[in-house]
């Protein structure tokens, strides 16, 4: 973002974000670490680090023991977003491969290991197919494995799809399915074929349980001690003993199952189940509207 109204090439402004964040995760930054990362001289270099002076004034004070500028006492955020986030974001993306180490920004990267999950492996031309219709508003027969006992063979499905959804685990896609005349999800590893592009069918925007949200209100678990709740409230930024996750009605169901809030969460142990659902009528209700009873 913008420091002030004054316009900024958007090079520039990459690198101004670089040289903060270098200042605040880092411990500091040298015209060299800007020339490496972005492949300017080093007159362009000095002139960044000028530019970020005078727009963020007191960030950087230059260090002459390091030889580099590092963060000022009253440091304050001016092109990046406060908070953690920011750095293990990237930090994750570069422990998962999903990003080169100068594209991370981290020049001195911990040792890091991250949960892995089975790959579910997802067909290239389905999902370049699946992207065409979606631009093109049409619709597109799939070949598509269900779980249900009455489908236990693949079957082709005339869908329109709309958006896209992830769980943390899978990947799926969120469409009007032509064959039941409902909006549902078909998970993209599931997906085997696909063929025949066609004319679209109901709009994203008739999809309810995609455009409305649901709040689901939660706290720690009754079991904890006073300082255990203290912690969990402090983890989850809850206000007053409780907190709140807005979710759309079709993702309900997975932001539940990941937190592991299906069913009694408040009968499993404190030590491993921190948090509980405060409103557990509301949300049984919300699963049943969203068609995810228990």
């Amino acid at each position: 973002m913008a420091a002030d109204d004054g316009k900024i090439n958007w090079g520039v402004e990459r690198r101004l974000e670089f040289i903060e964040f270098r200042l605040s995760w880092e411990g500091g930054v040298r015209r060299s670490d800007i020339m490496a990362a972005f492949r300017v001289s080093e007159p362009q270099a000095s002139k960044d680090l000028t530019l970020y002076q005078e727009r963020a004034p007191g960030n950087a004070v230059y260090d002459k023991v390091s030889k580099r500028y590092v963060a000022g006492e009253d440091f304050r955020p001016v092109f990046l977003e406060r908070g953690p986030e920011n750095y293990l974001q990237r930090l994750r993306s570069l422990a998962e491969g999903l990003t080169e180490r100068a594209e991370s920004w981290i020049a001195n990267e911990p040792e890091v290991d991250i949960v892995v999950t089975p790959t579910r492996e997802v067909s290239e031309d389905c999902l370049r197919a699946i992207l065409s219709a979606h631009r093109n508003g049409q619709s597109l027969e799939i070949l598509y494995q269900s779980m249900s006992l009455d489908r236990p063979k693949p079957m082709w499905r005339r869908i329109t799809t709309h958006a896209f959804g992830y769980d943390g685990f899978r990947w799926h896609v969120r469409a009007y399915c032509h064959l039941t005349d409902r909006f549902k999800d078909f998970l993209l590893p599931r997906i085997s074929g696909s063929r025949d592009p066609q004319a679209g069918g109901a709009h994203g925007a008739a999809d309810k349980l995609w455009q409305e949200r649901f709040k689901i209100r939660i706290a720690p678990h009754p079991d904890l001690s006073r300082d255990q709740q203290a912690s969990v409230v402090r983890d989850y930024r809850m206000t007053d003993g409780e907190g709140e996750i807005e979710v759309r009605y079709a993702m309900l169901f997975y932001v539940l199952k990941r937190l592991n809030l299906l069913g009694h969460p408040e009968r499993l142990p404190a030590r491993s189940q921190h948090i509980v659902v405060v409103n557990r009528e509301e949300t049984d209700a919300a699963l049943k509207q969203a068609d995810f009873a228990l």
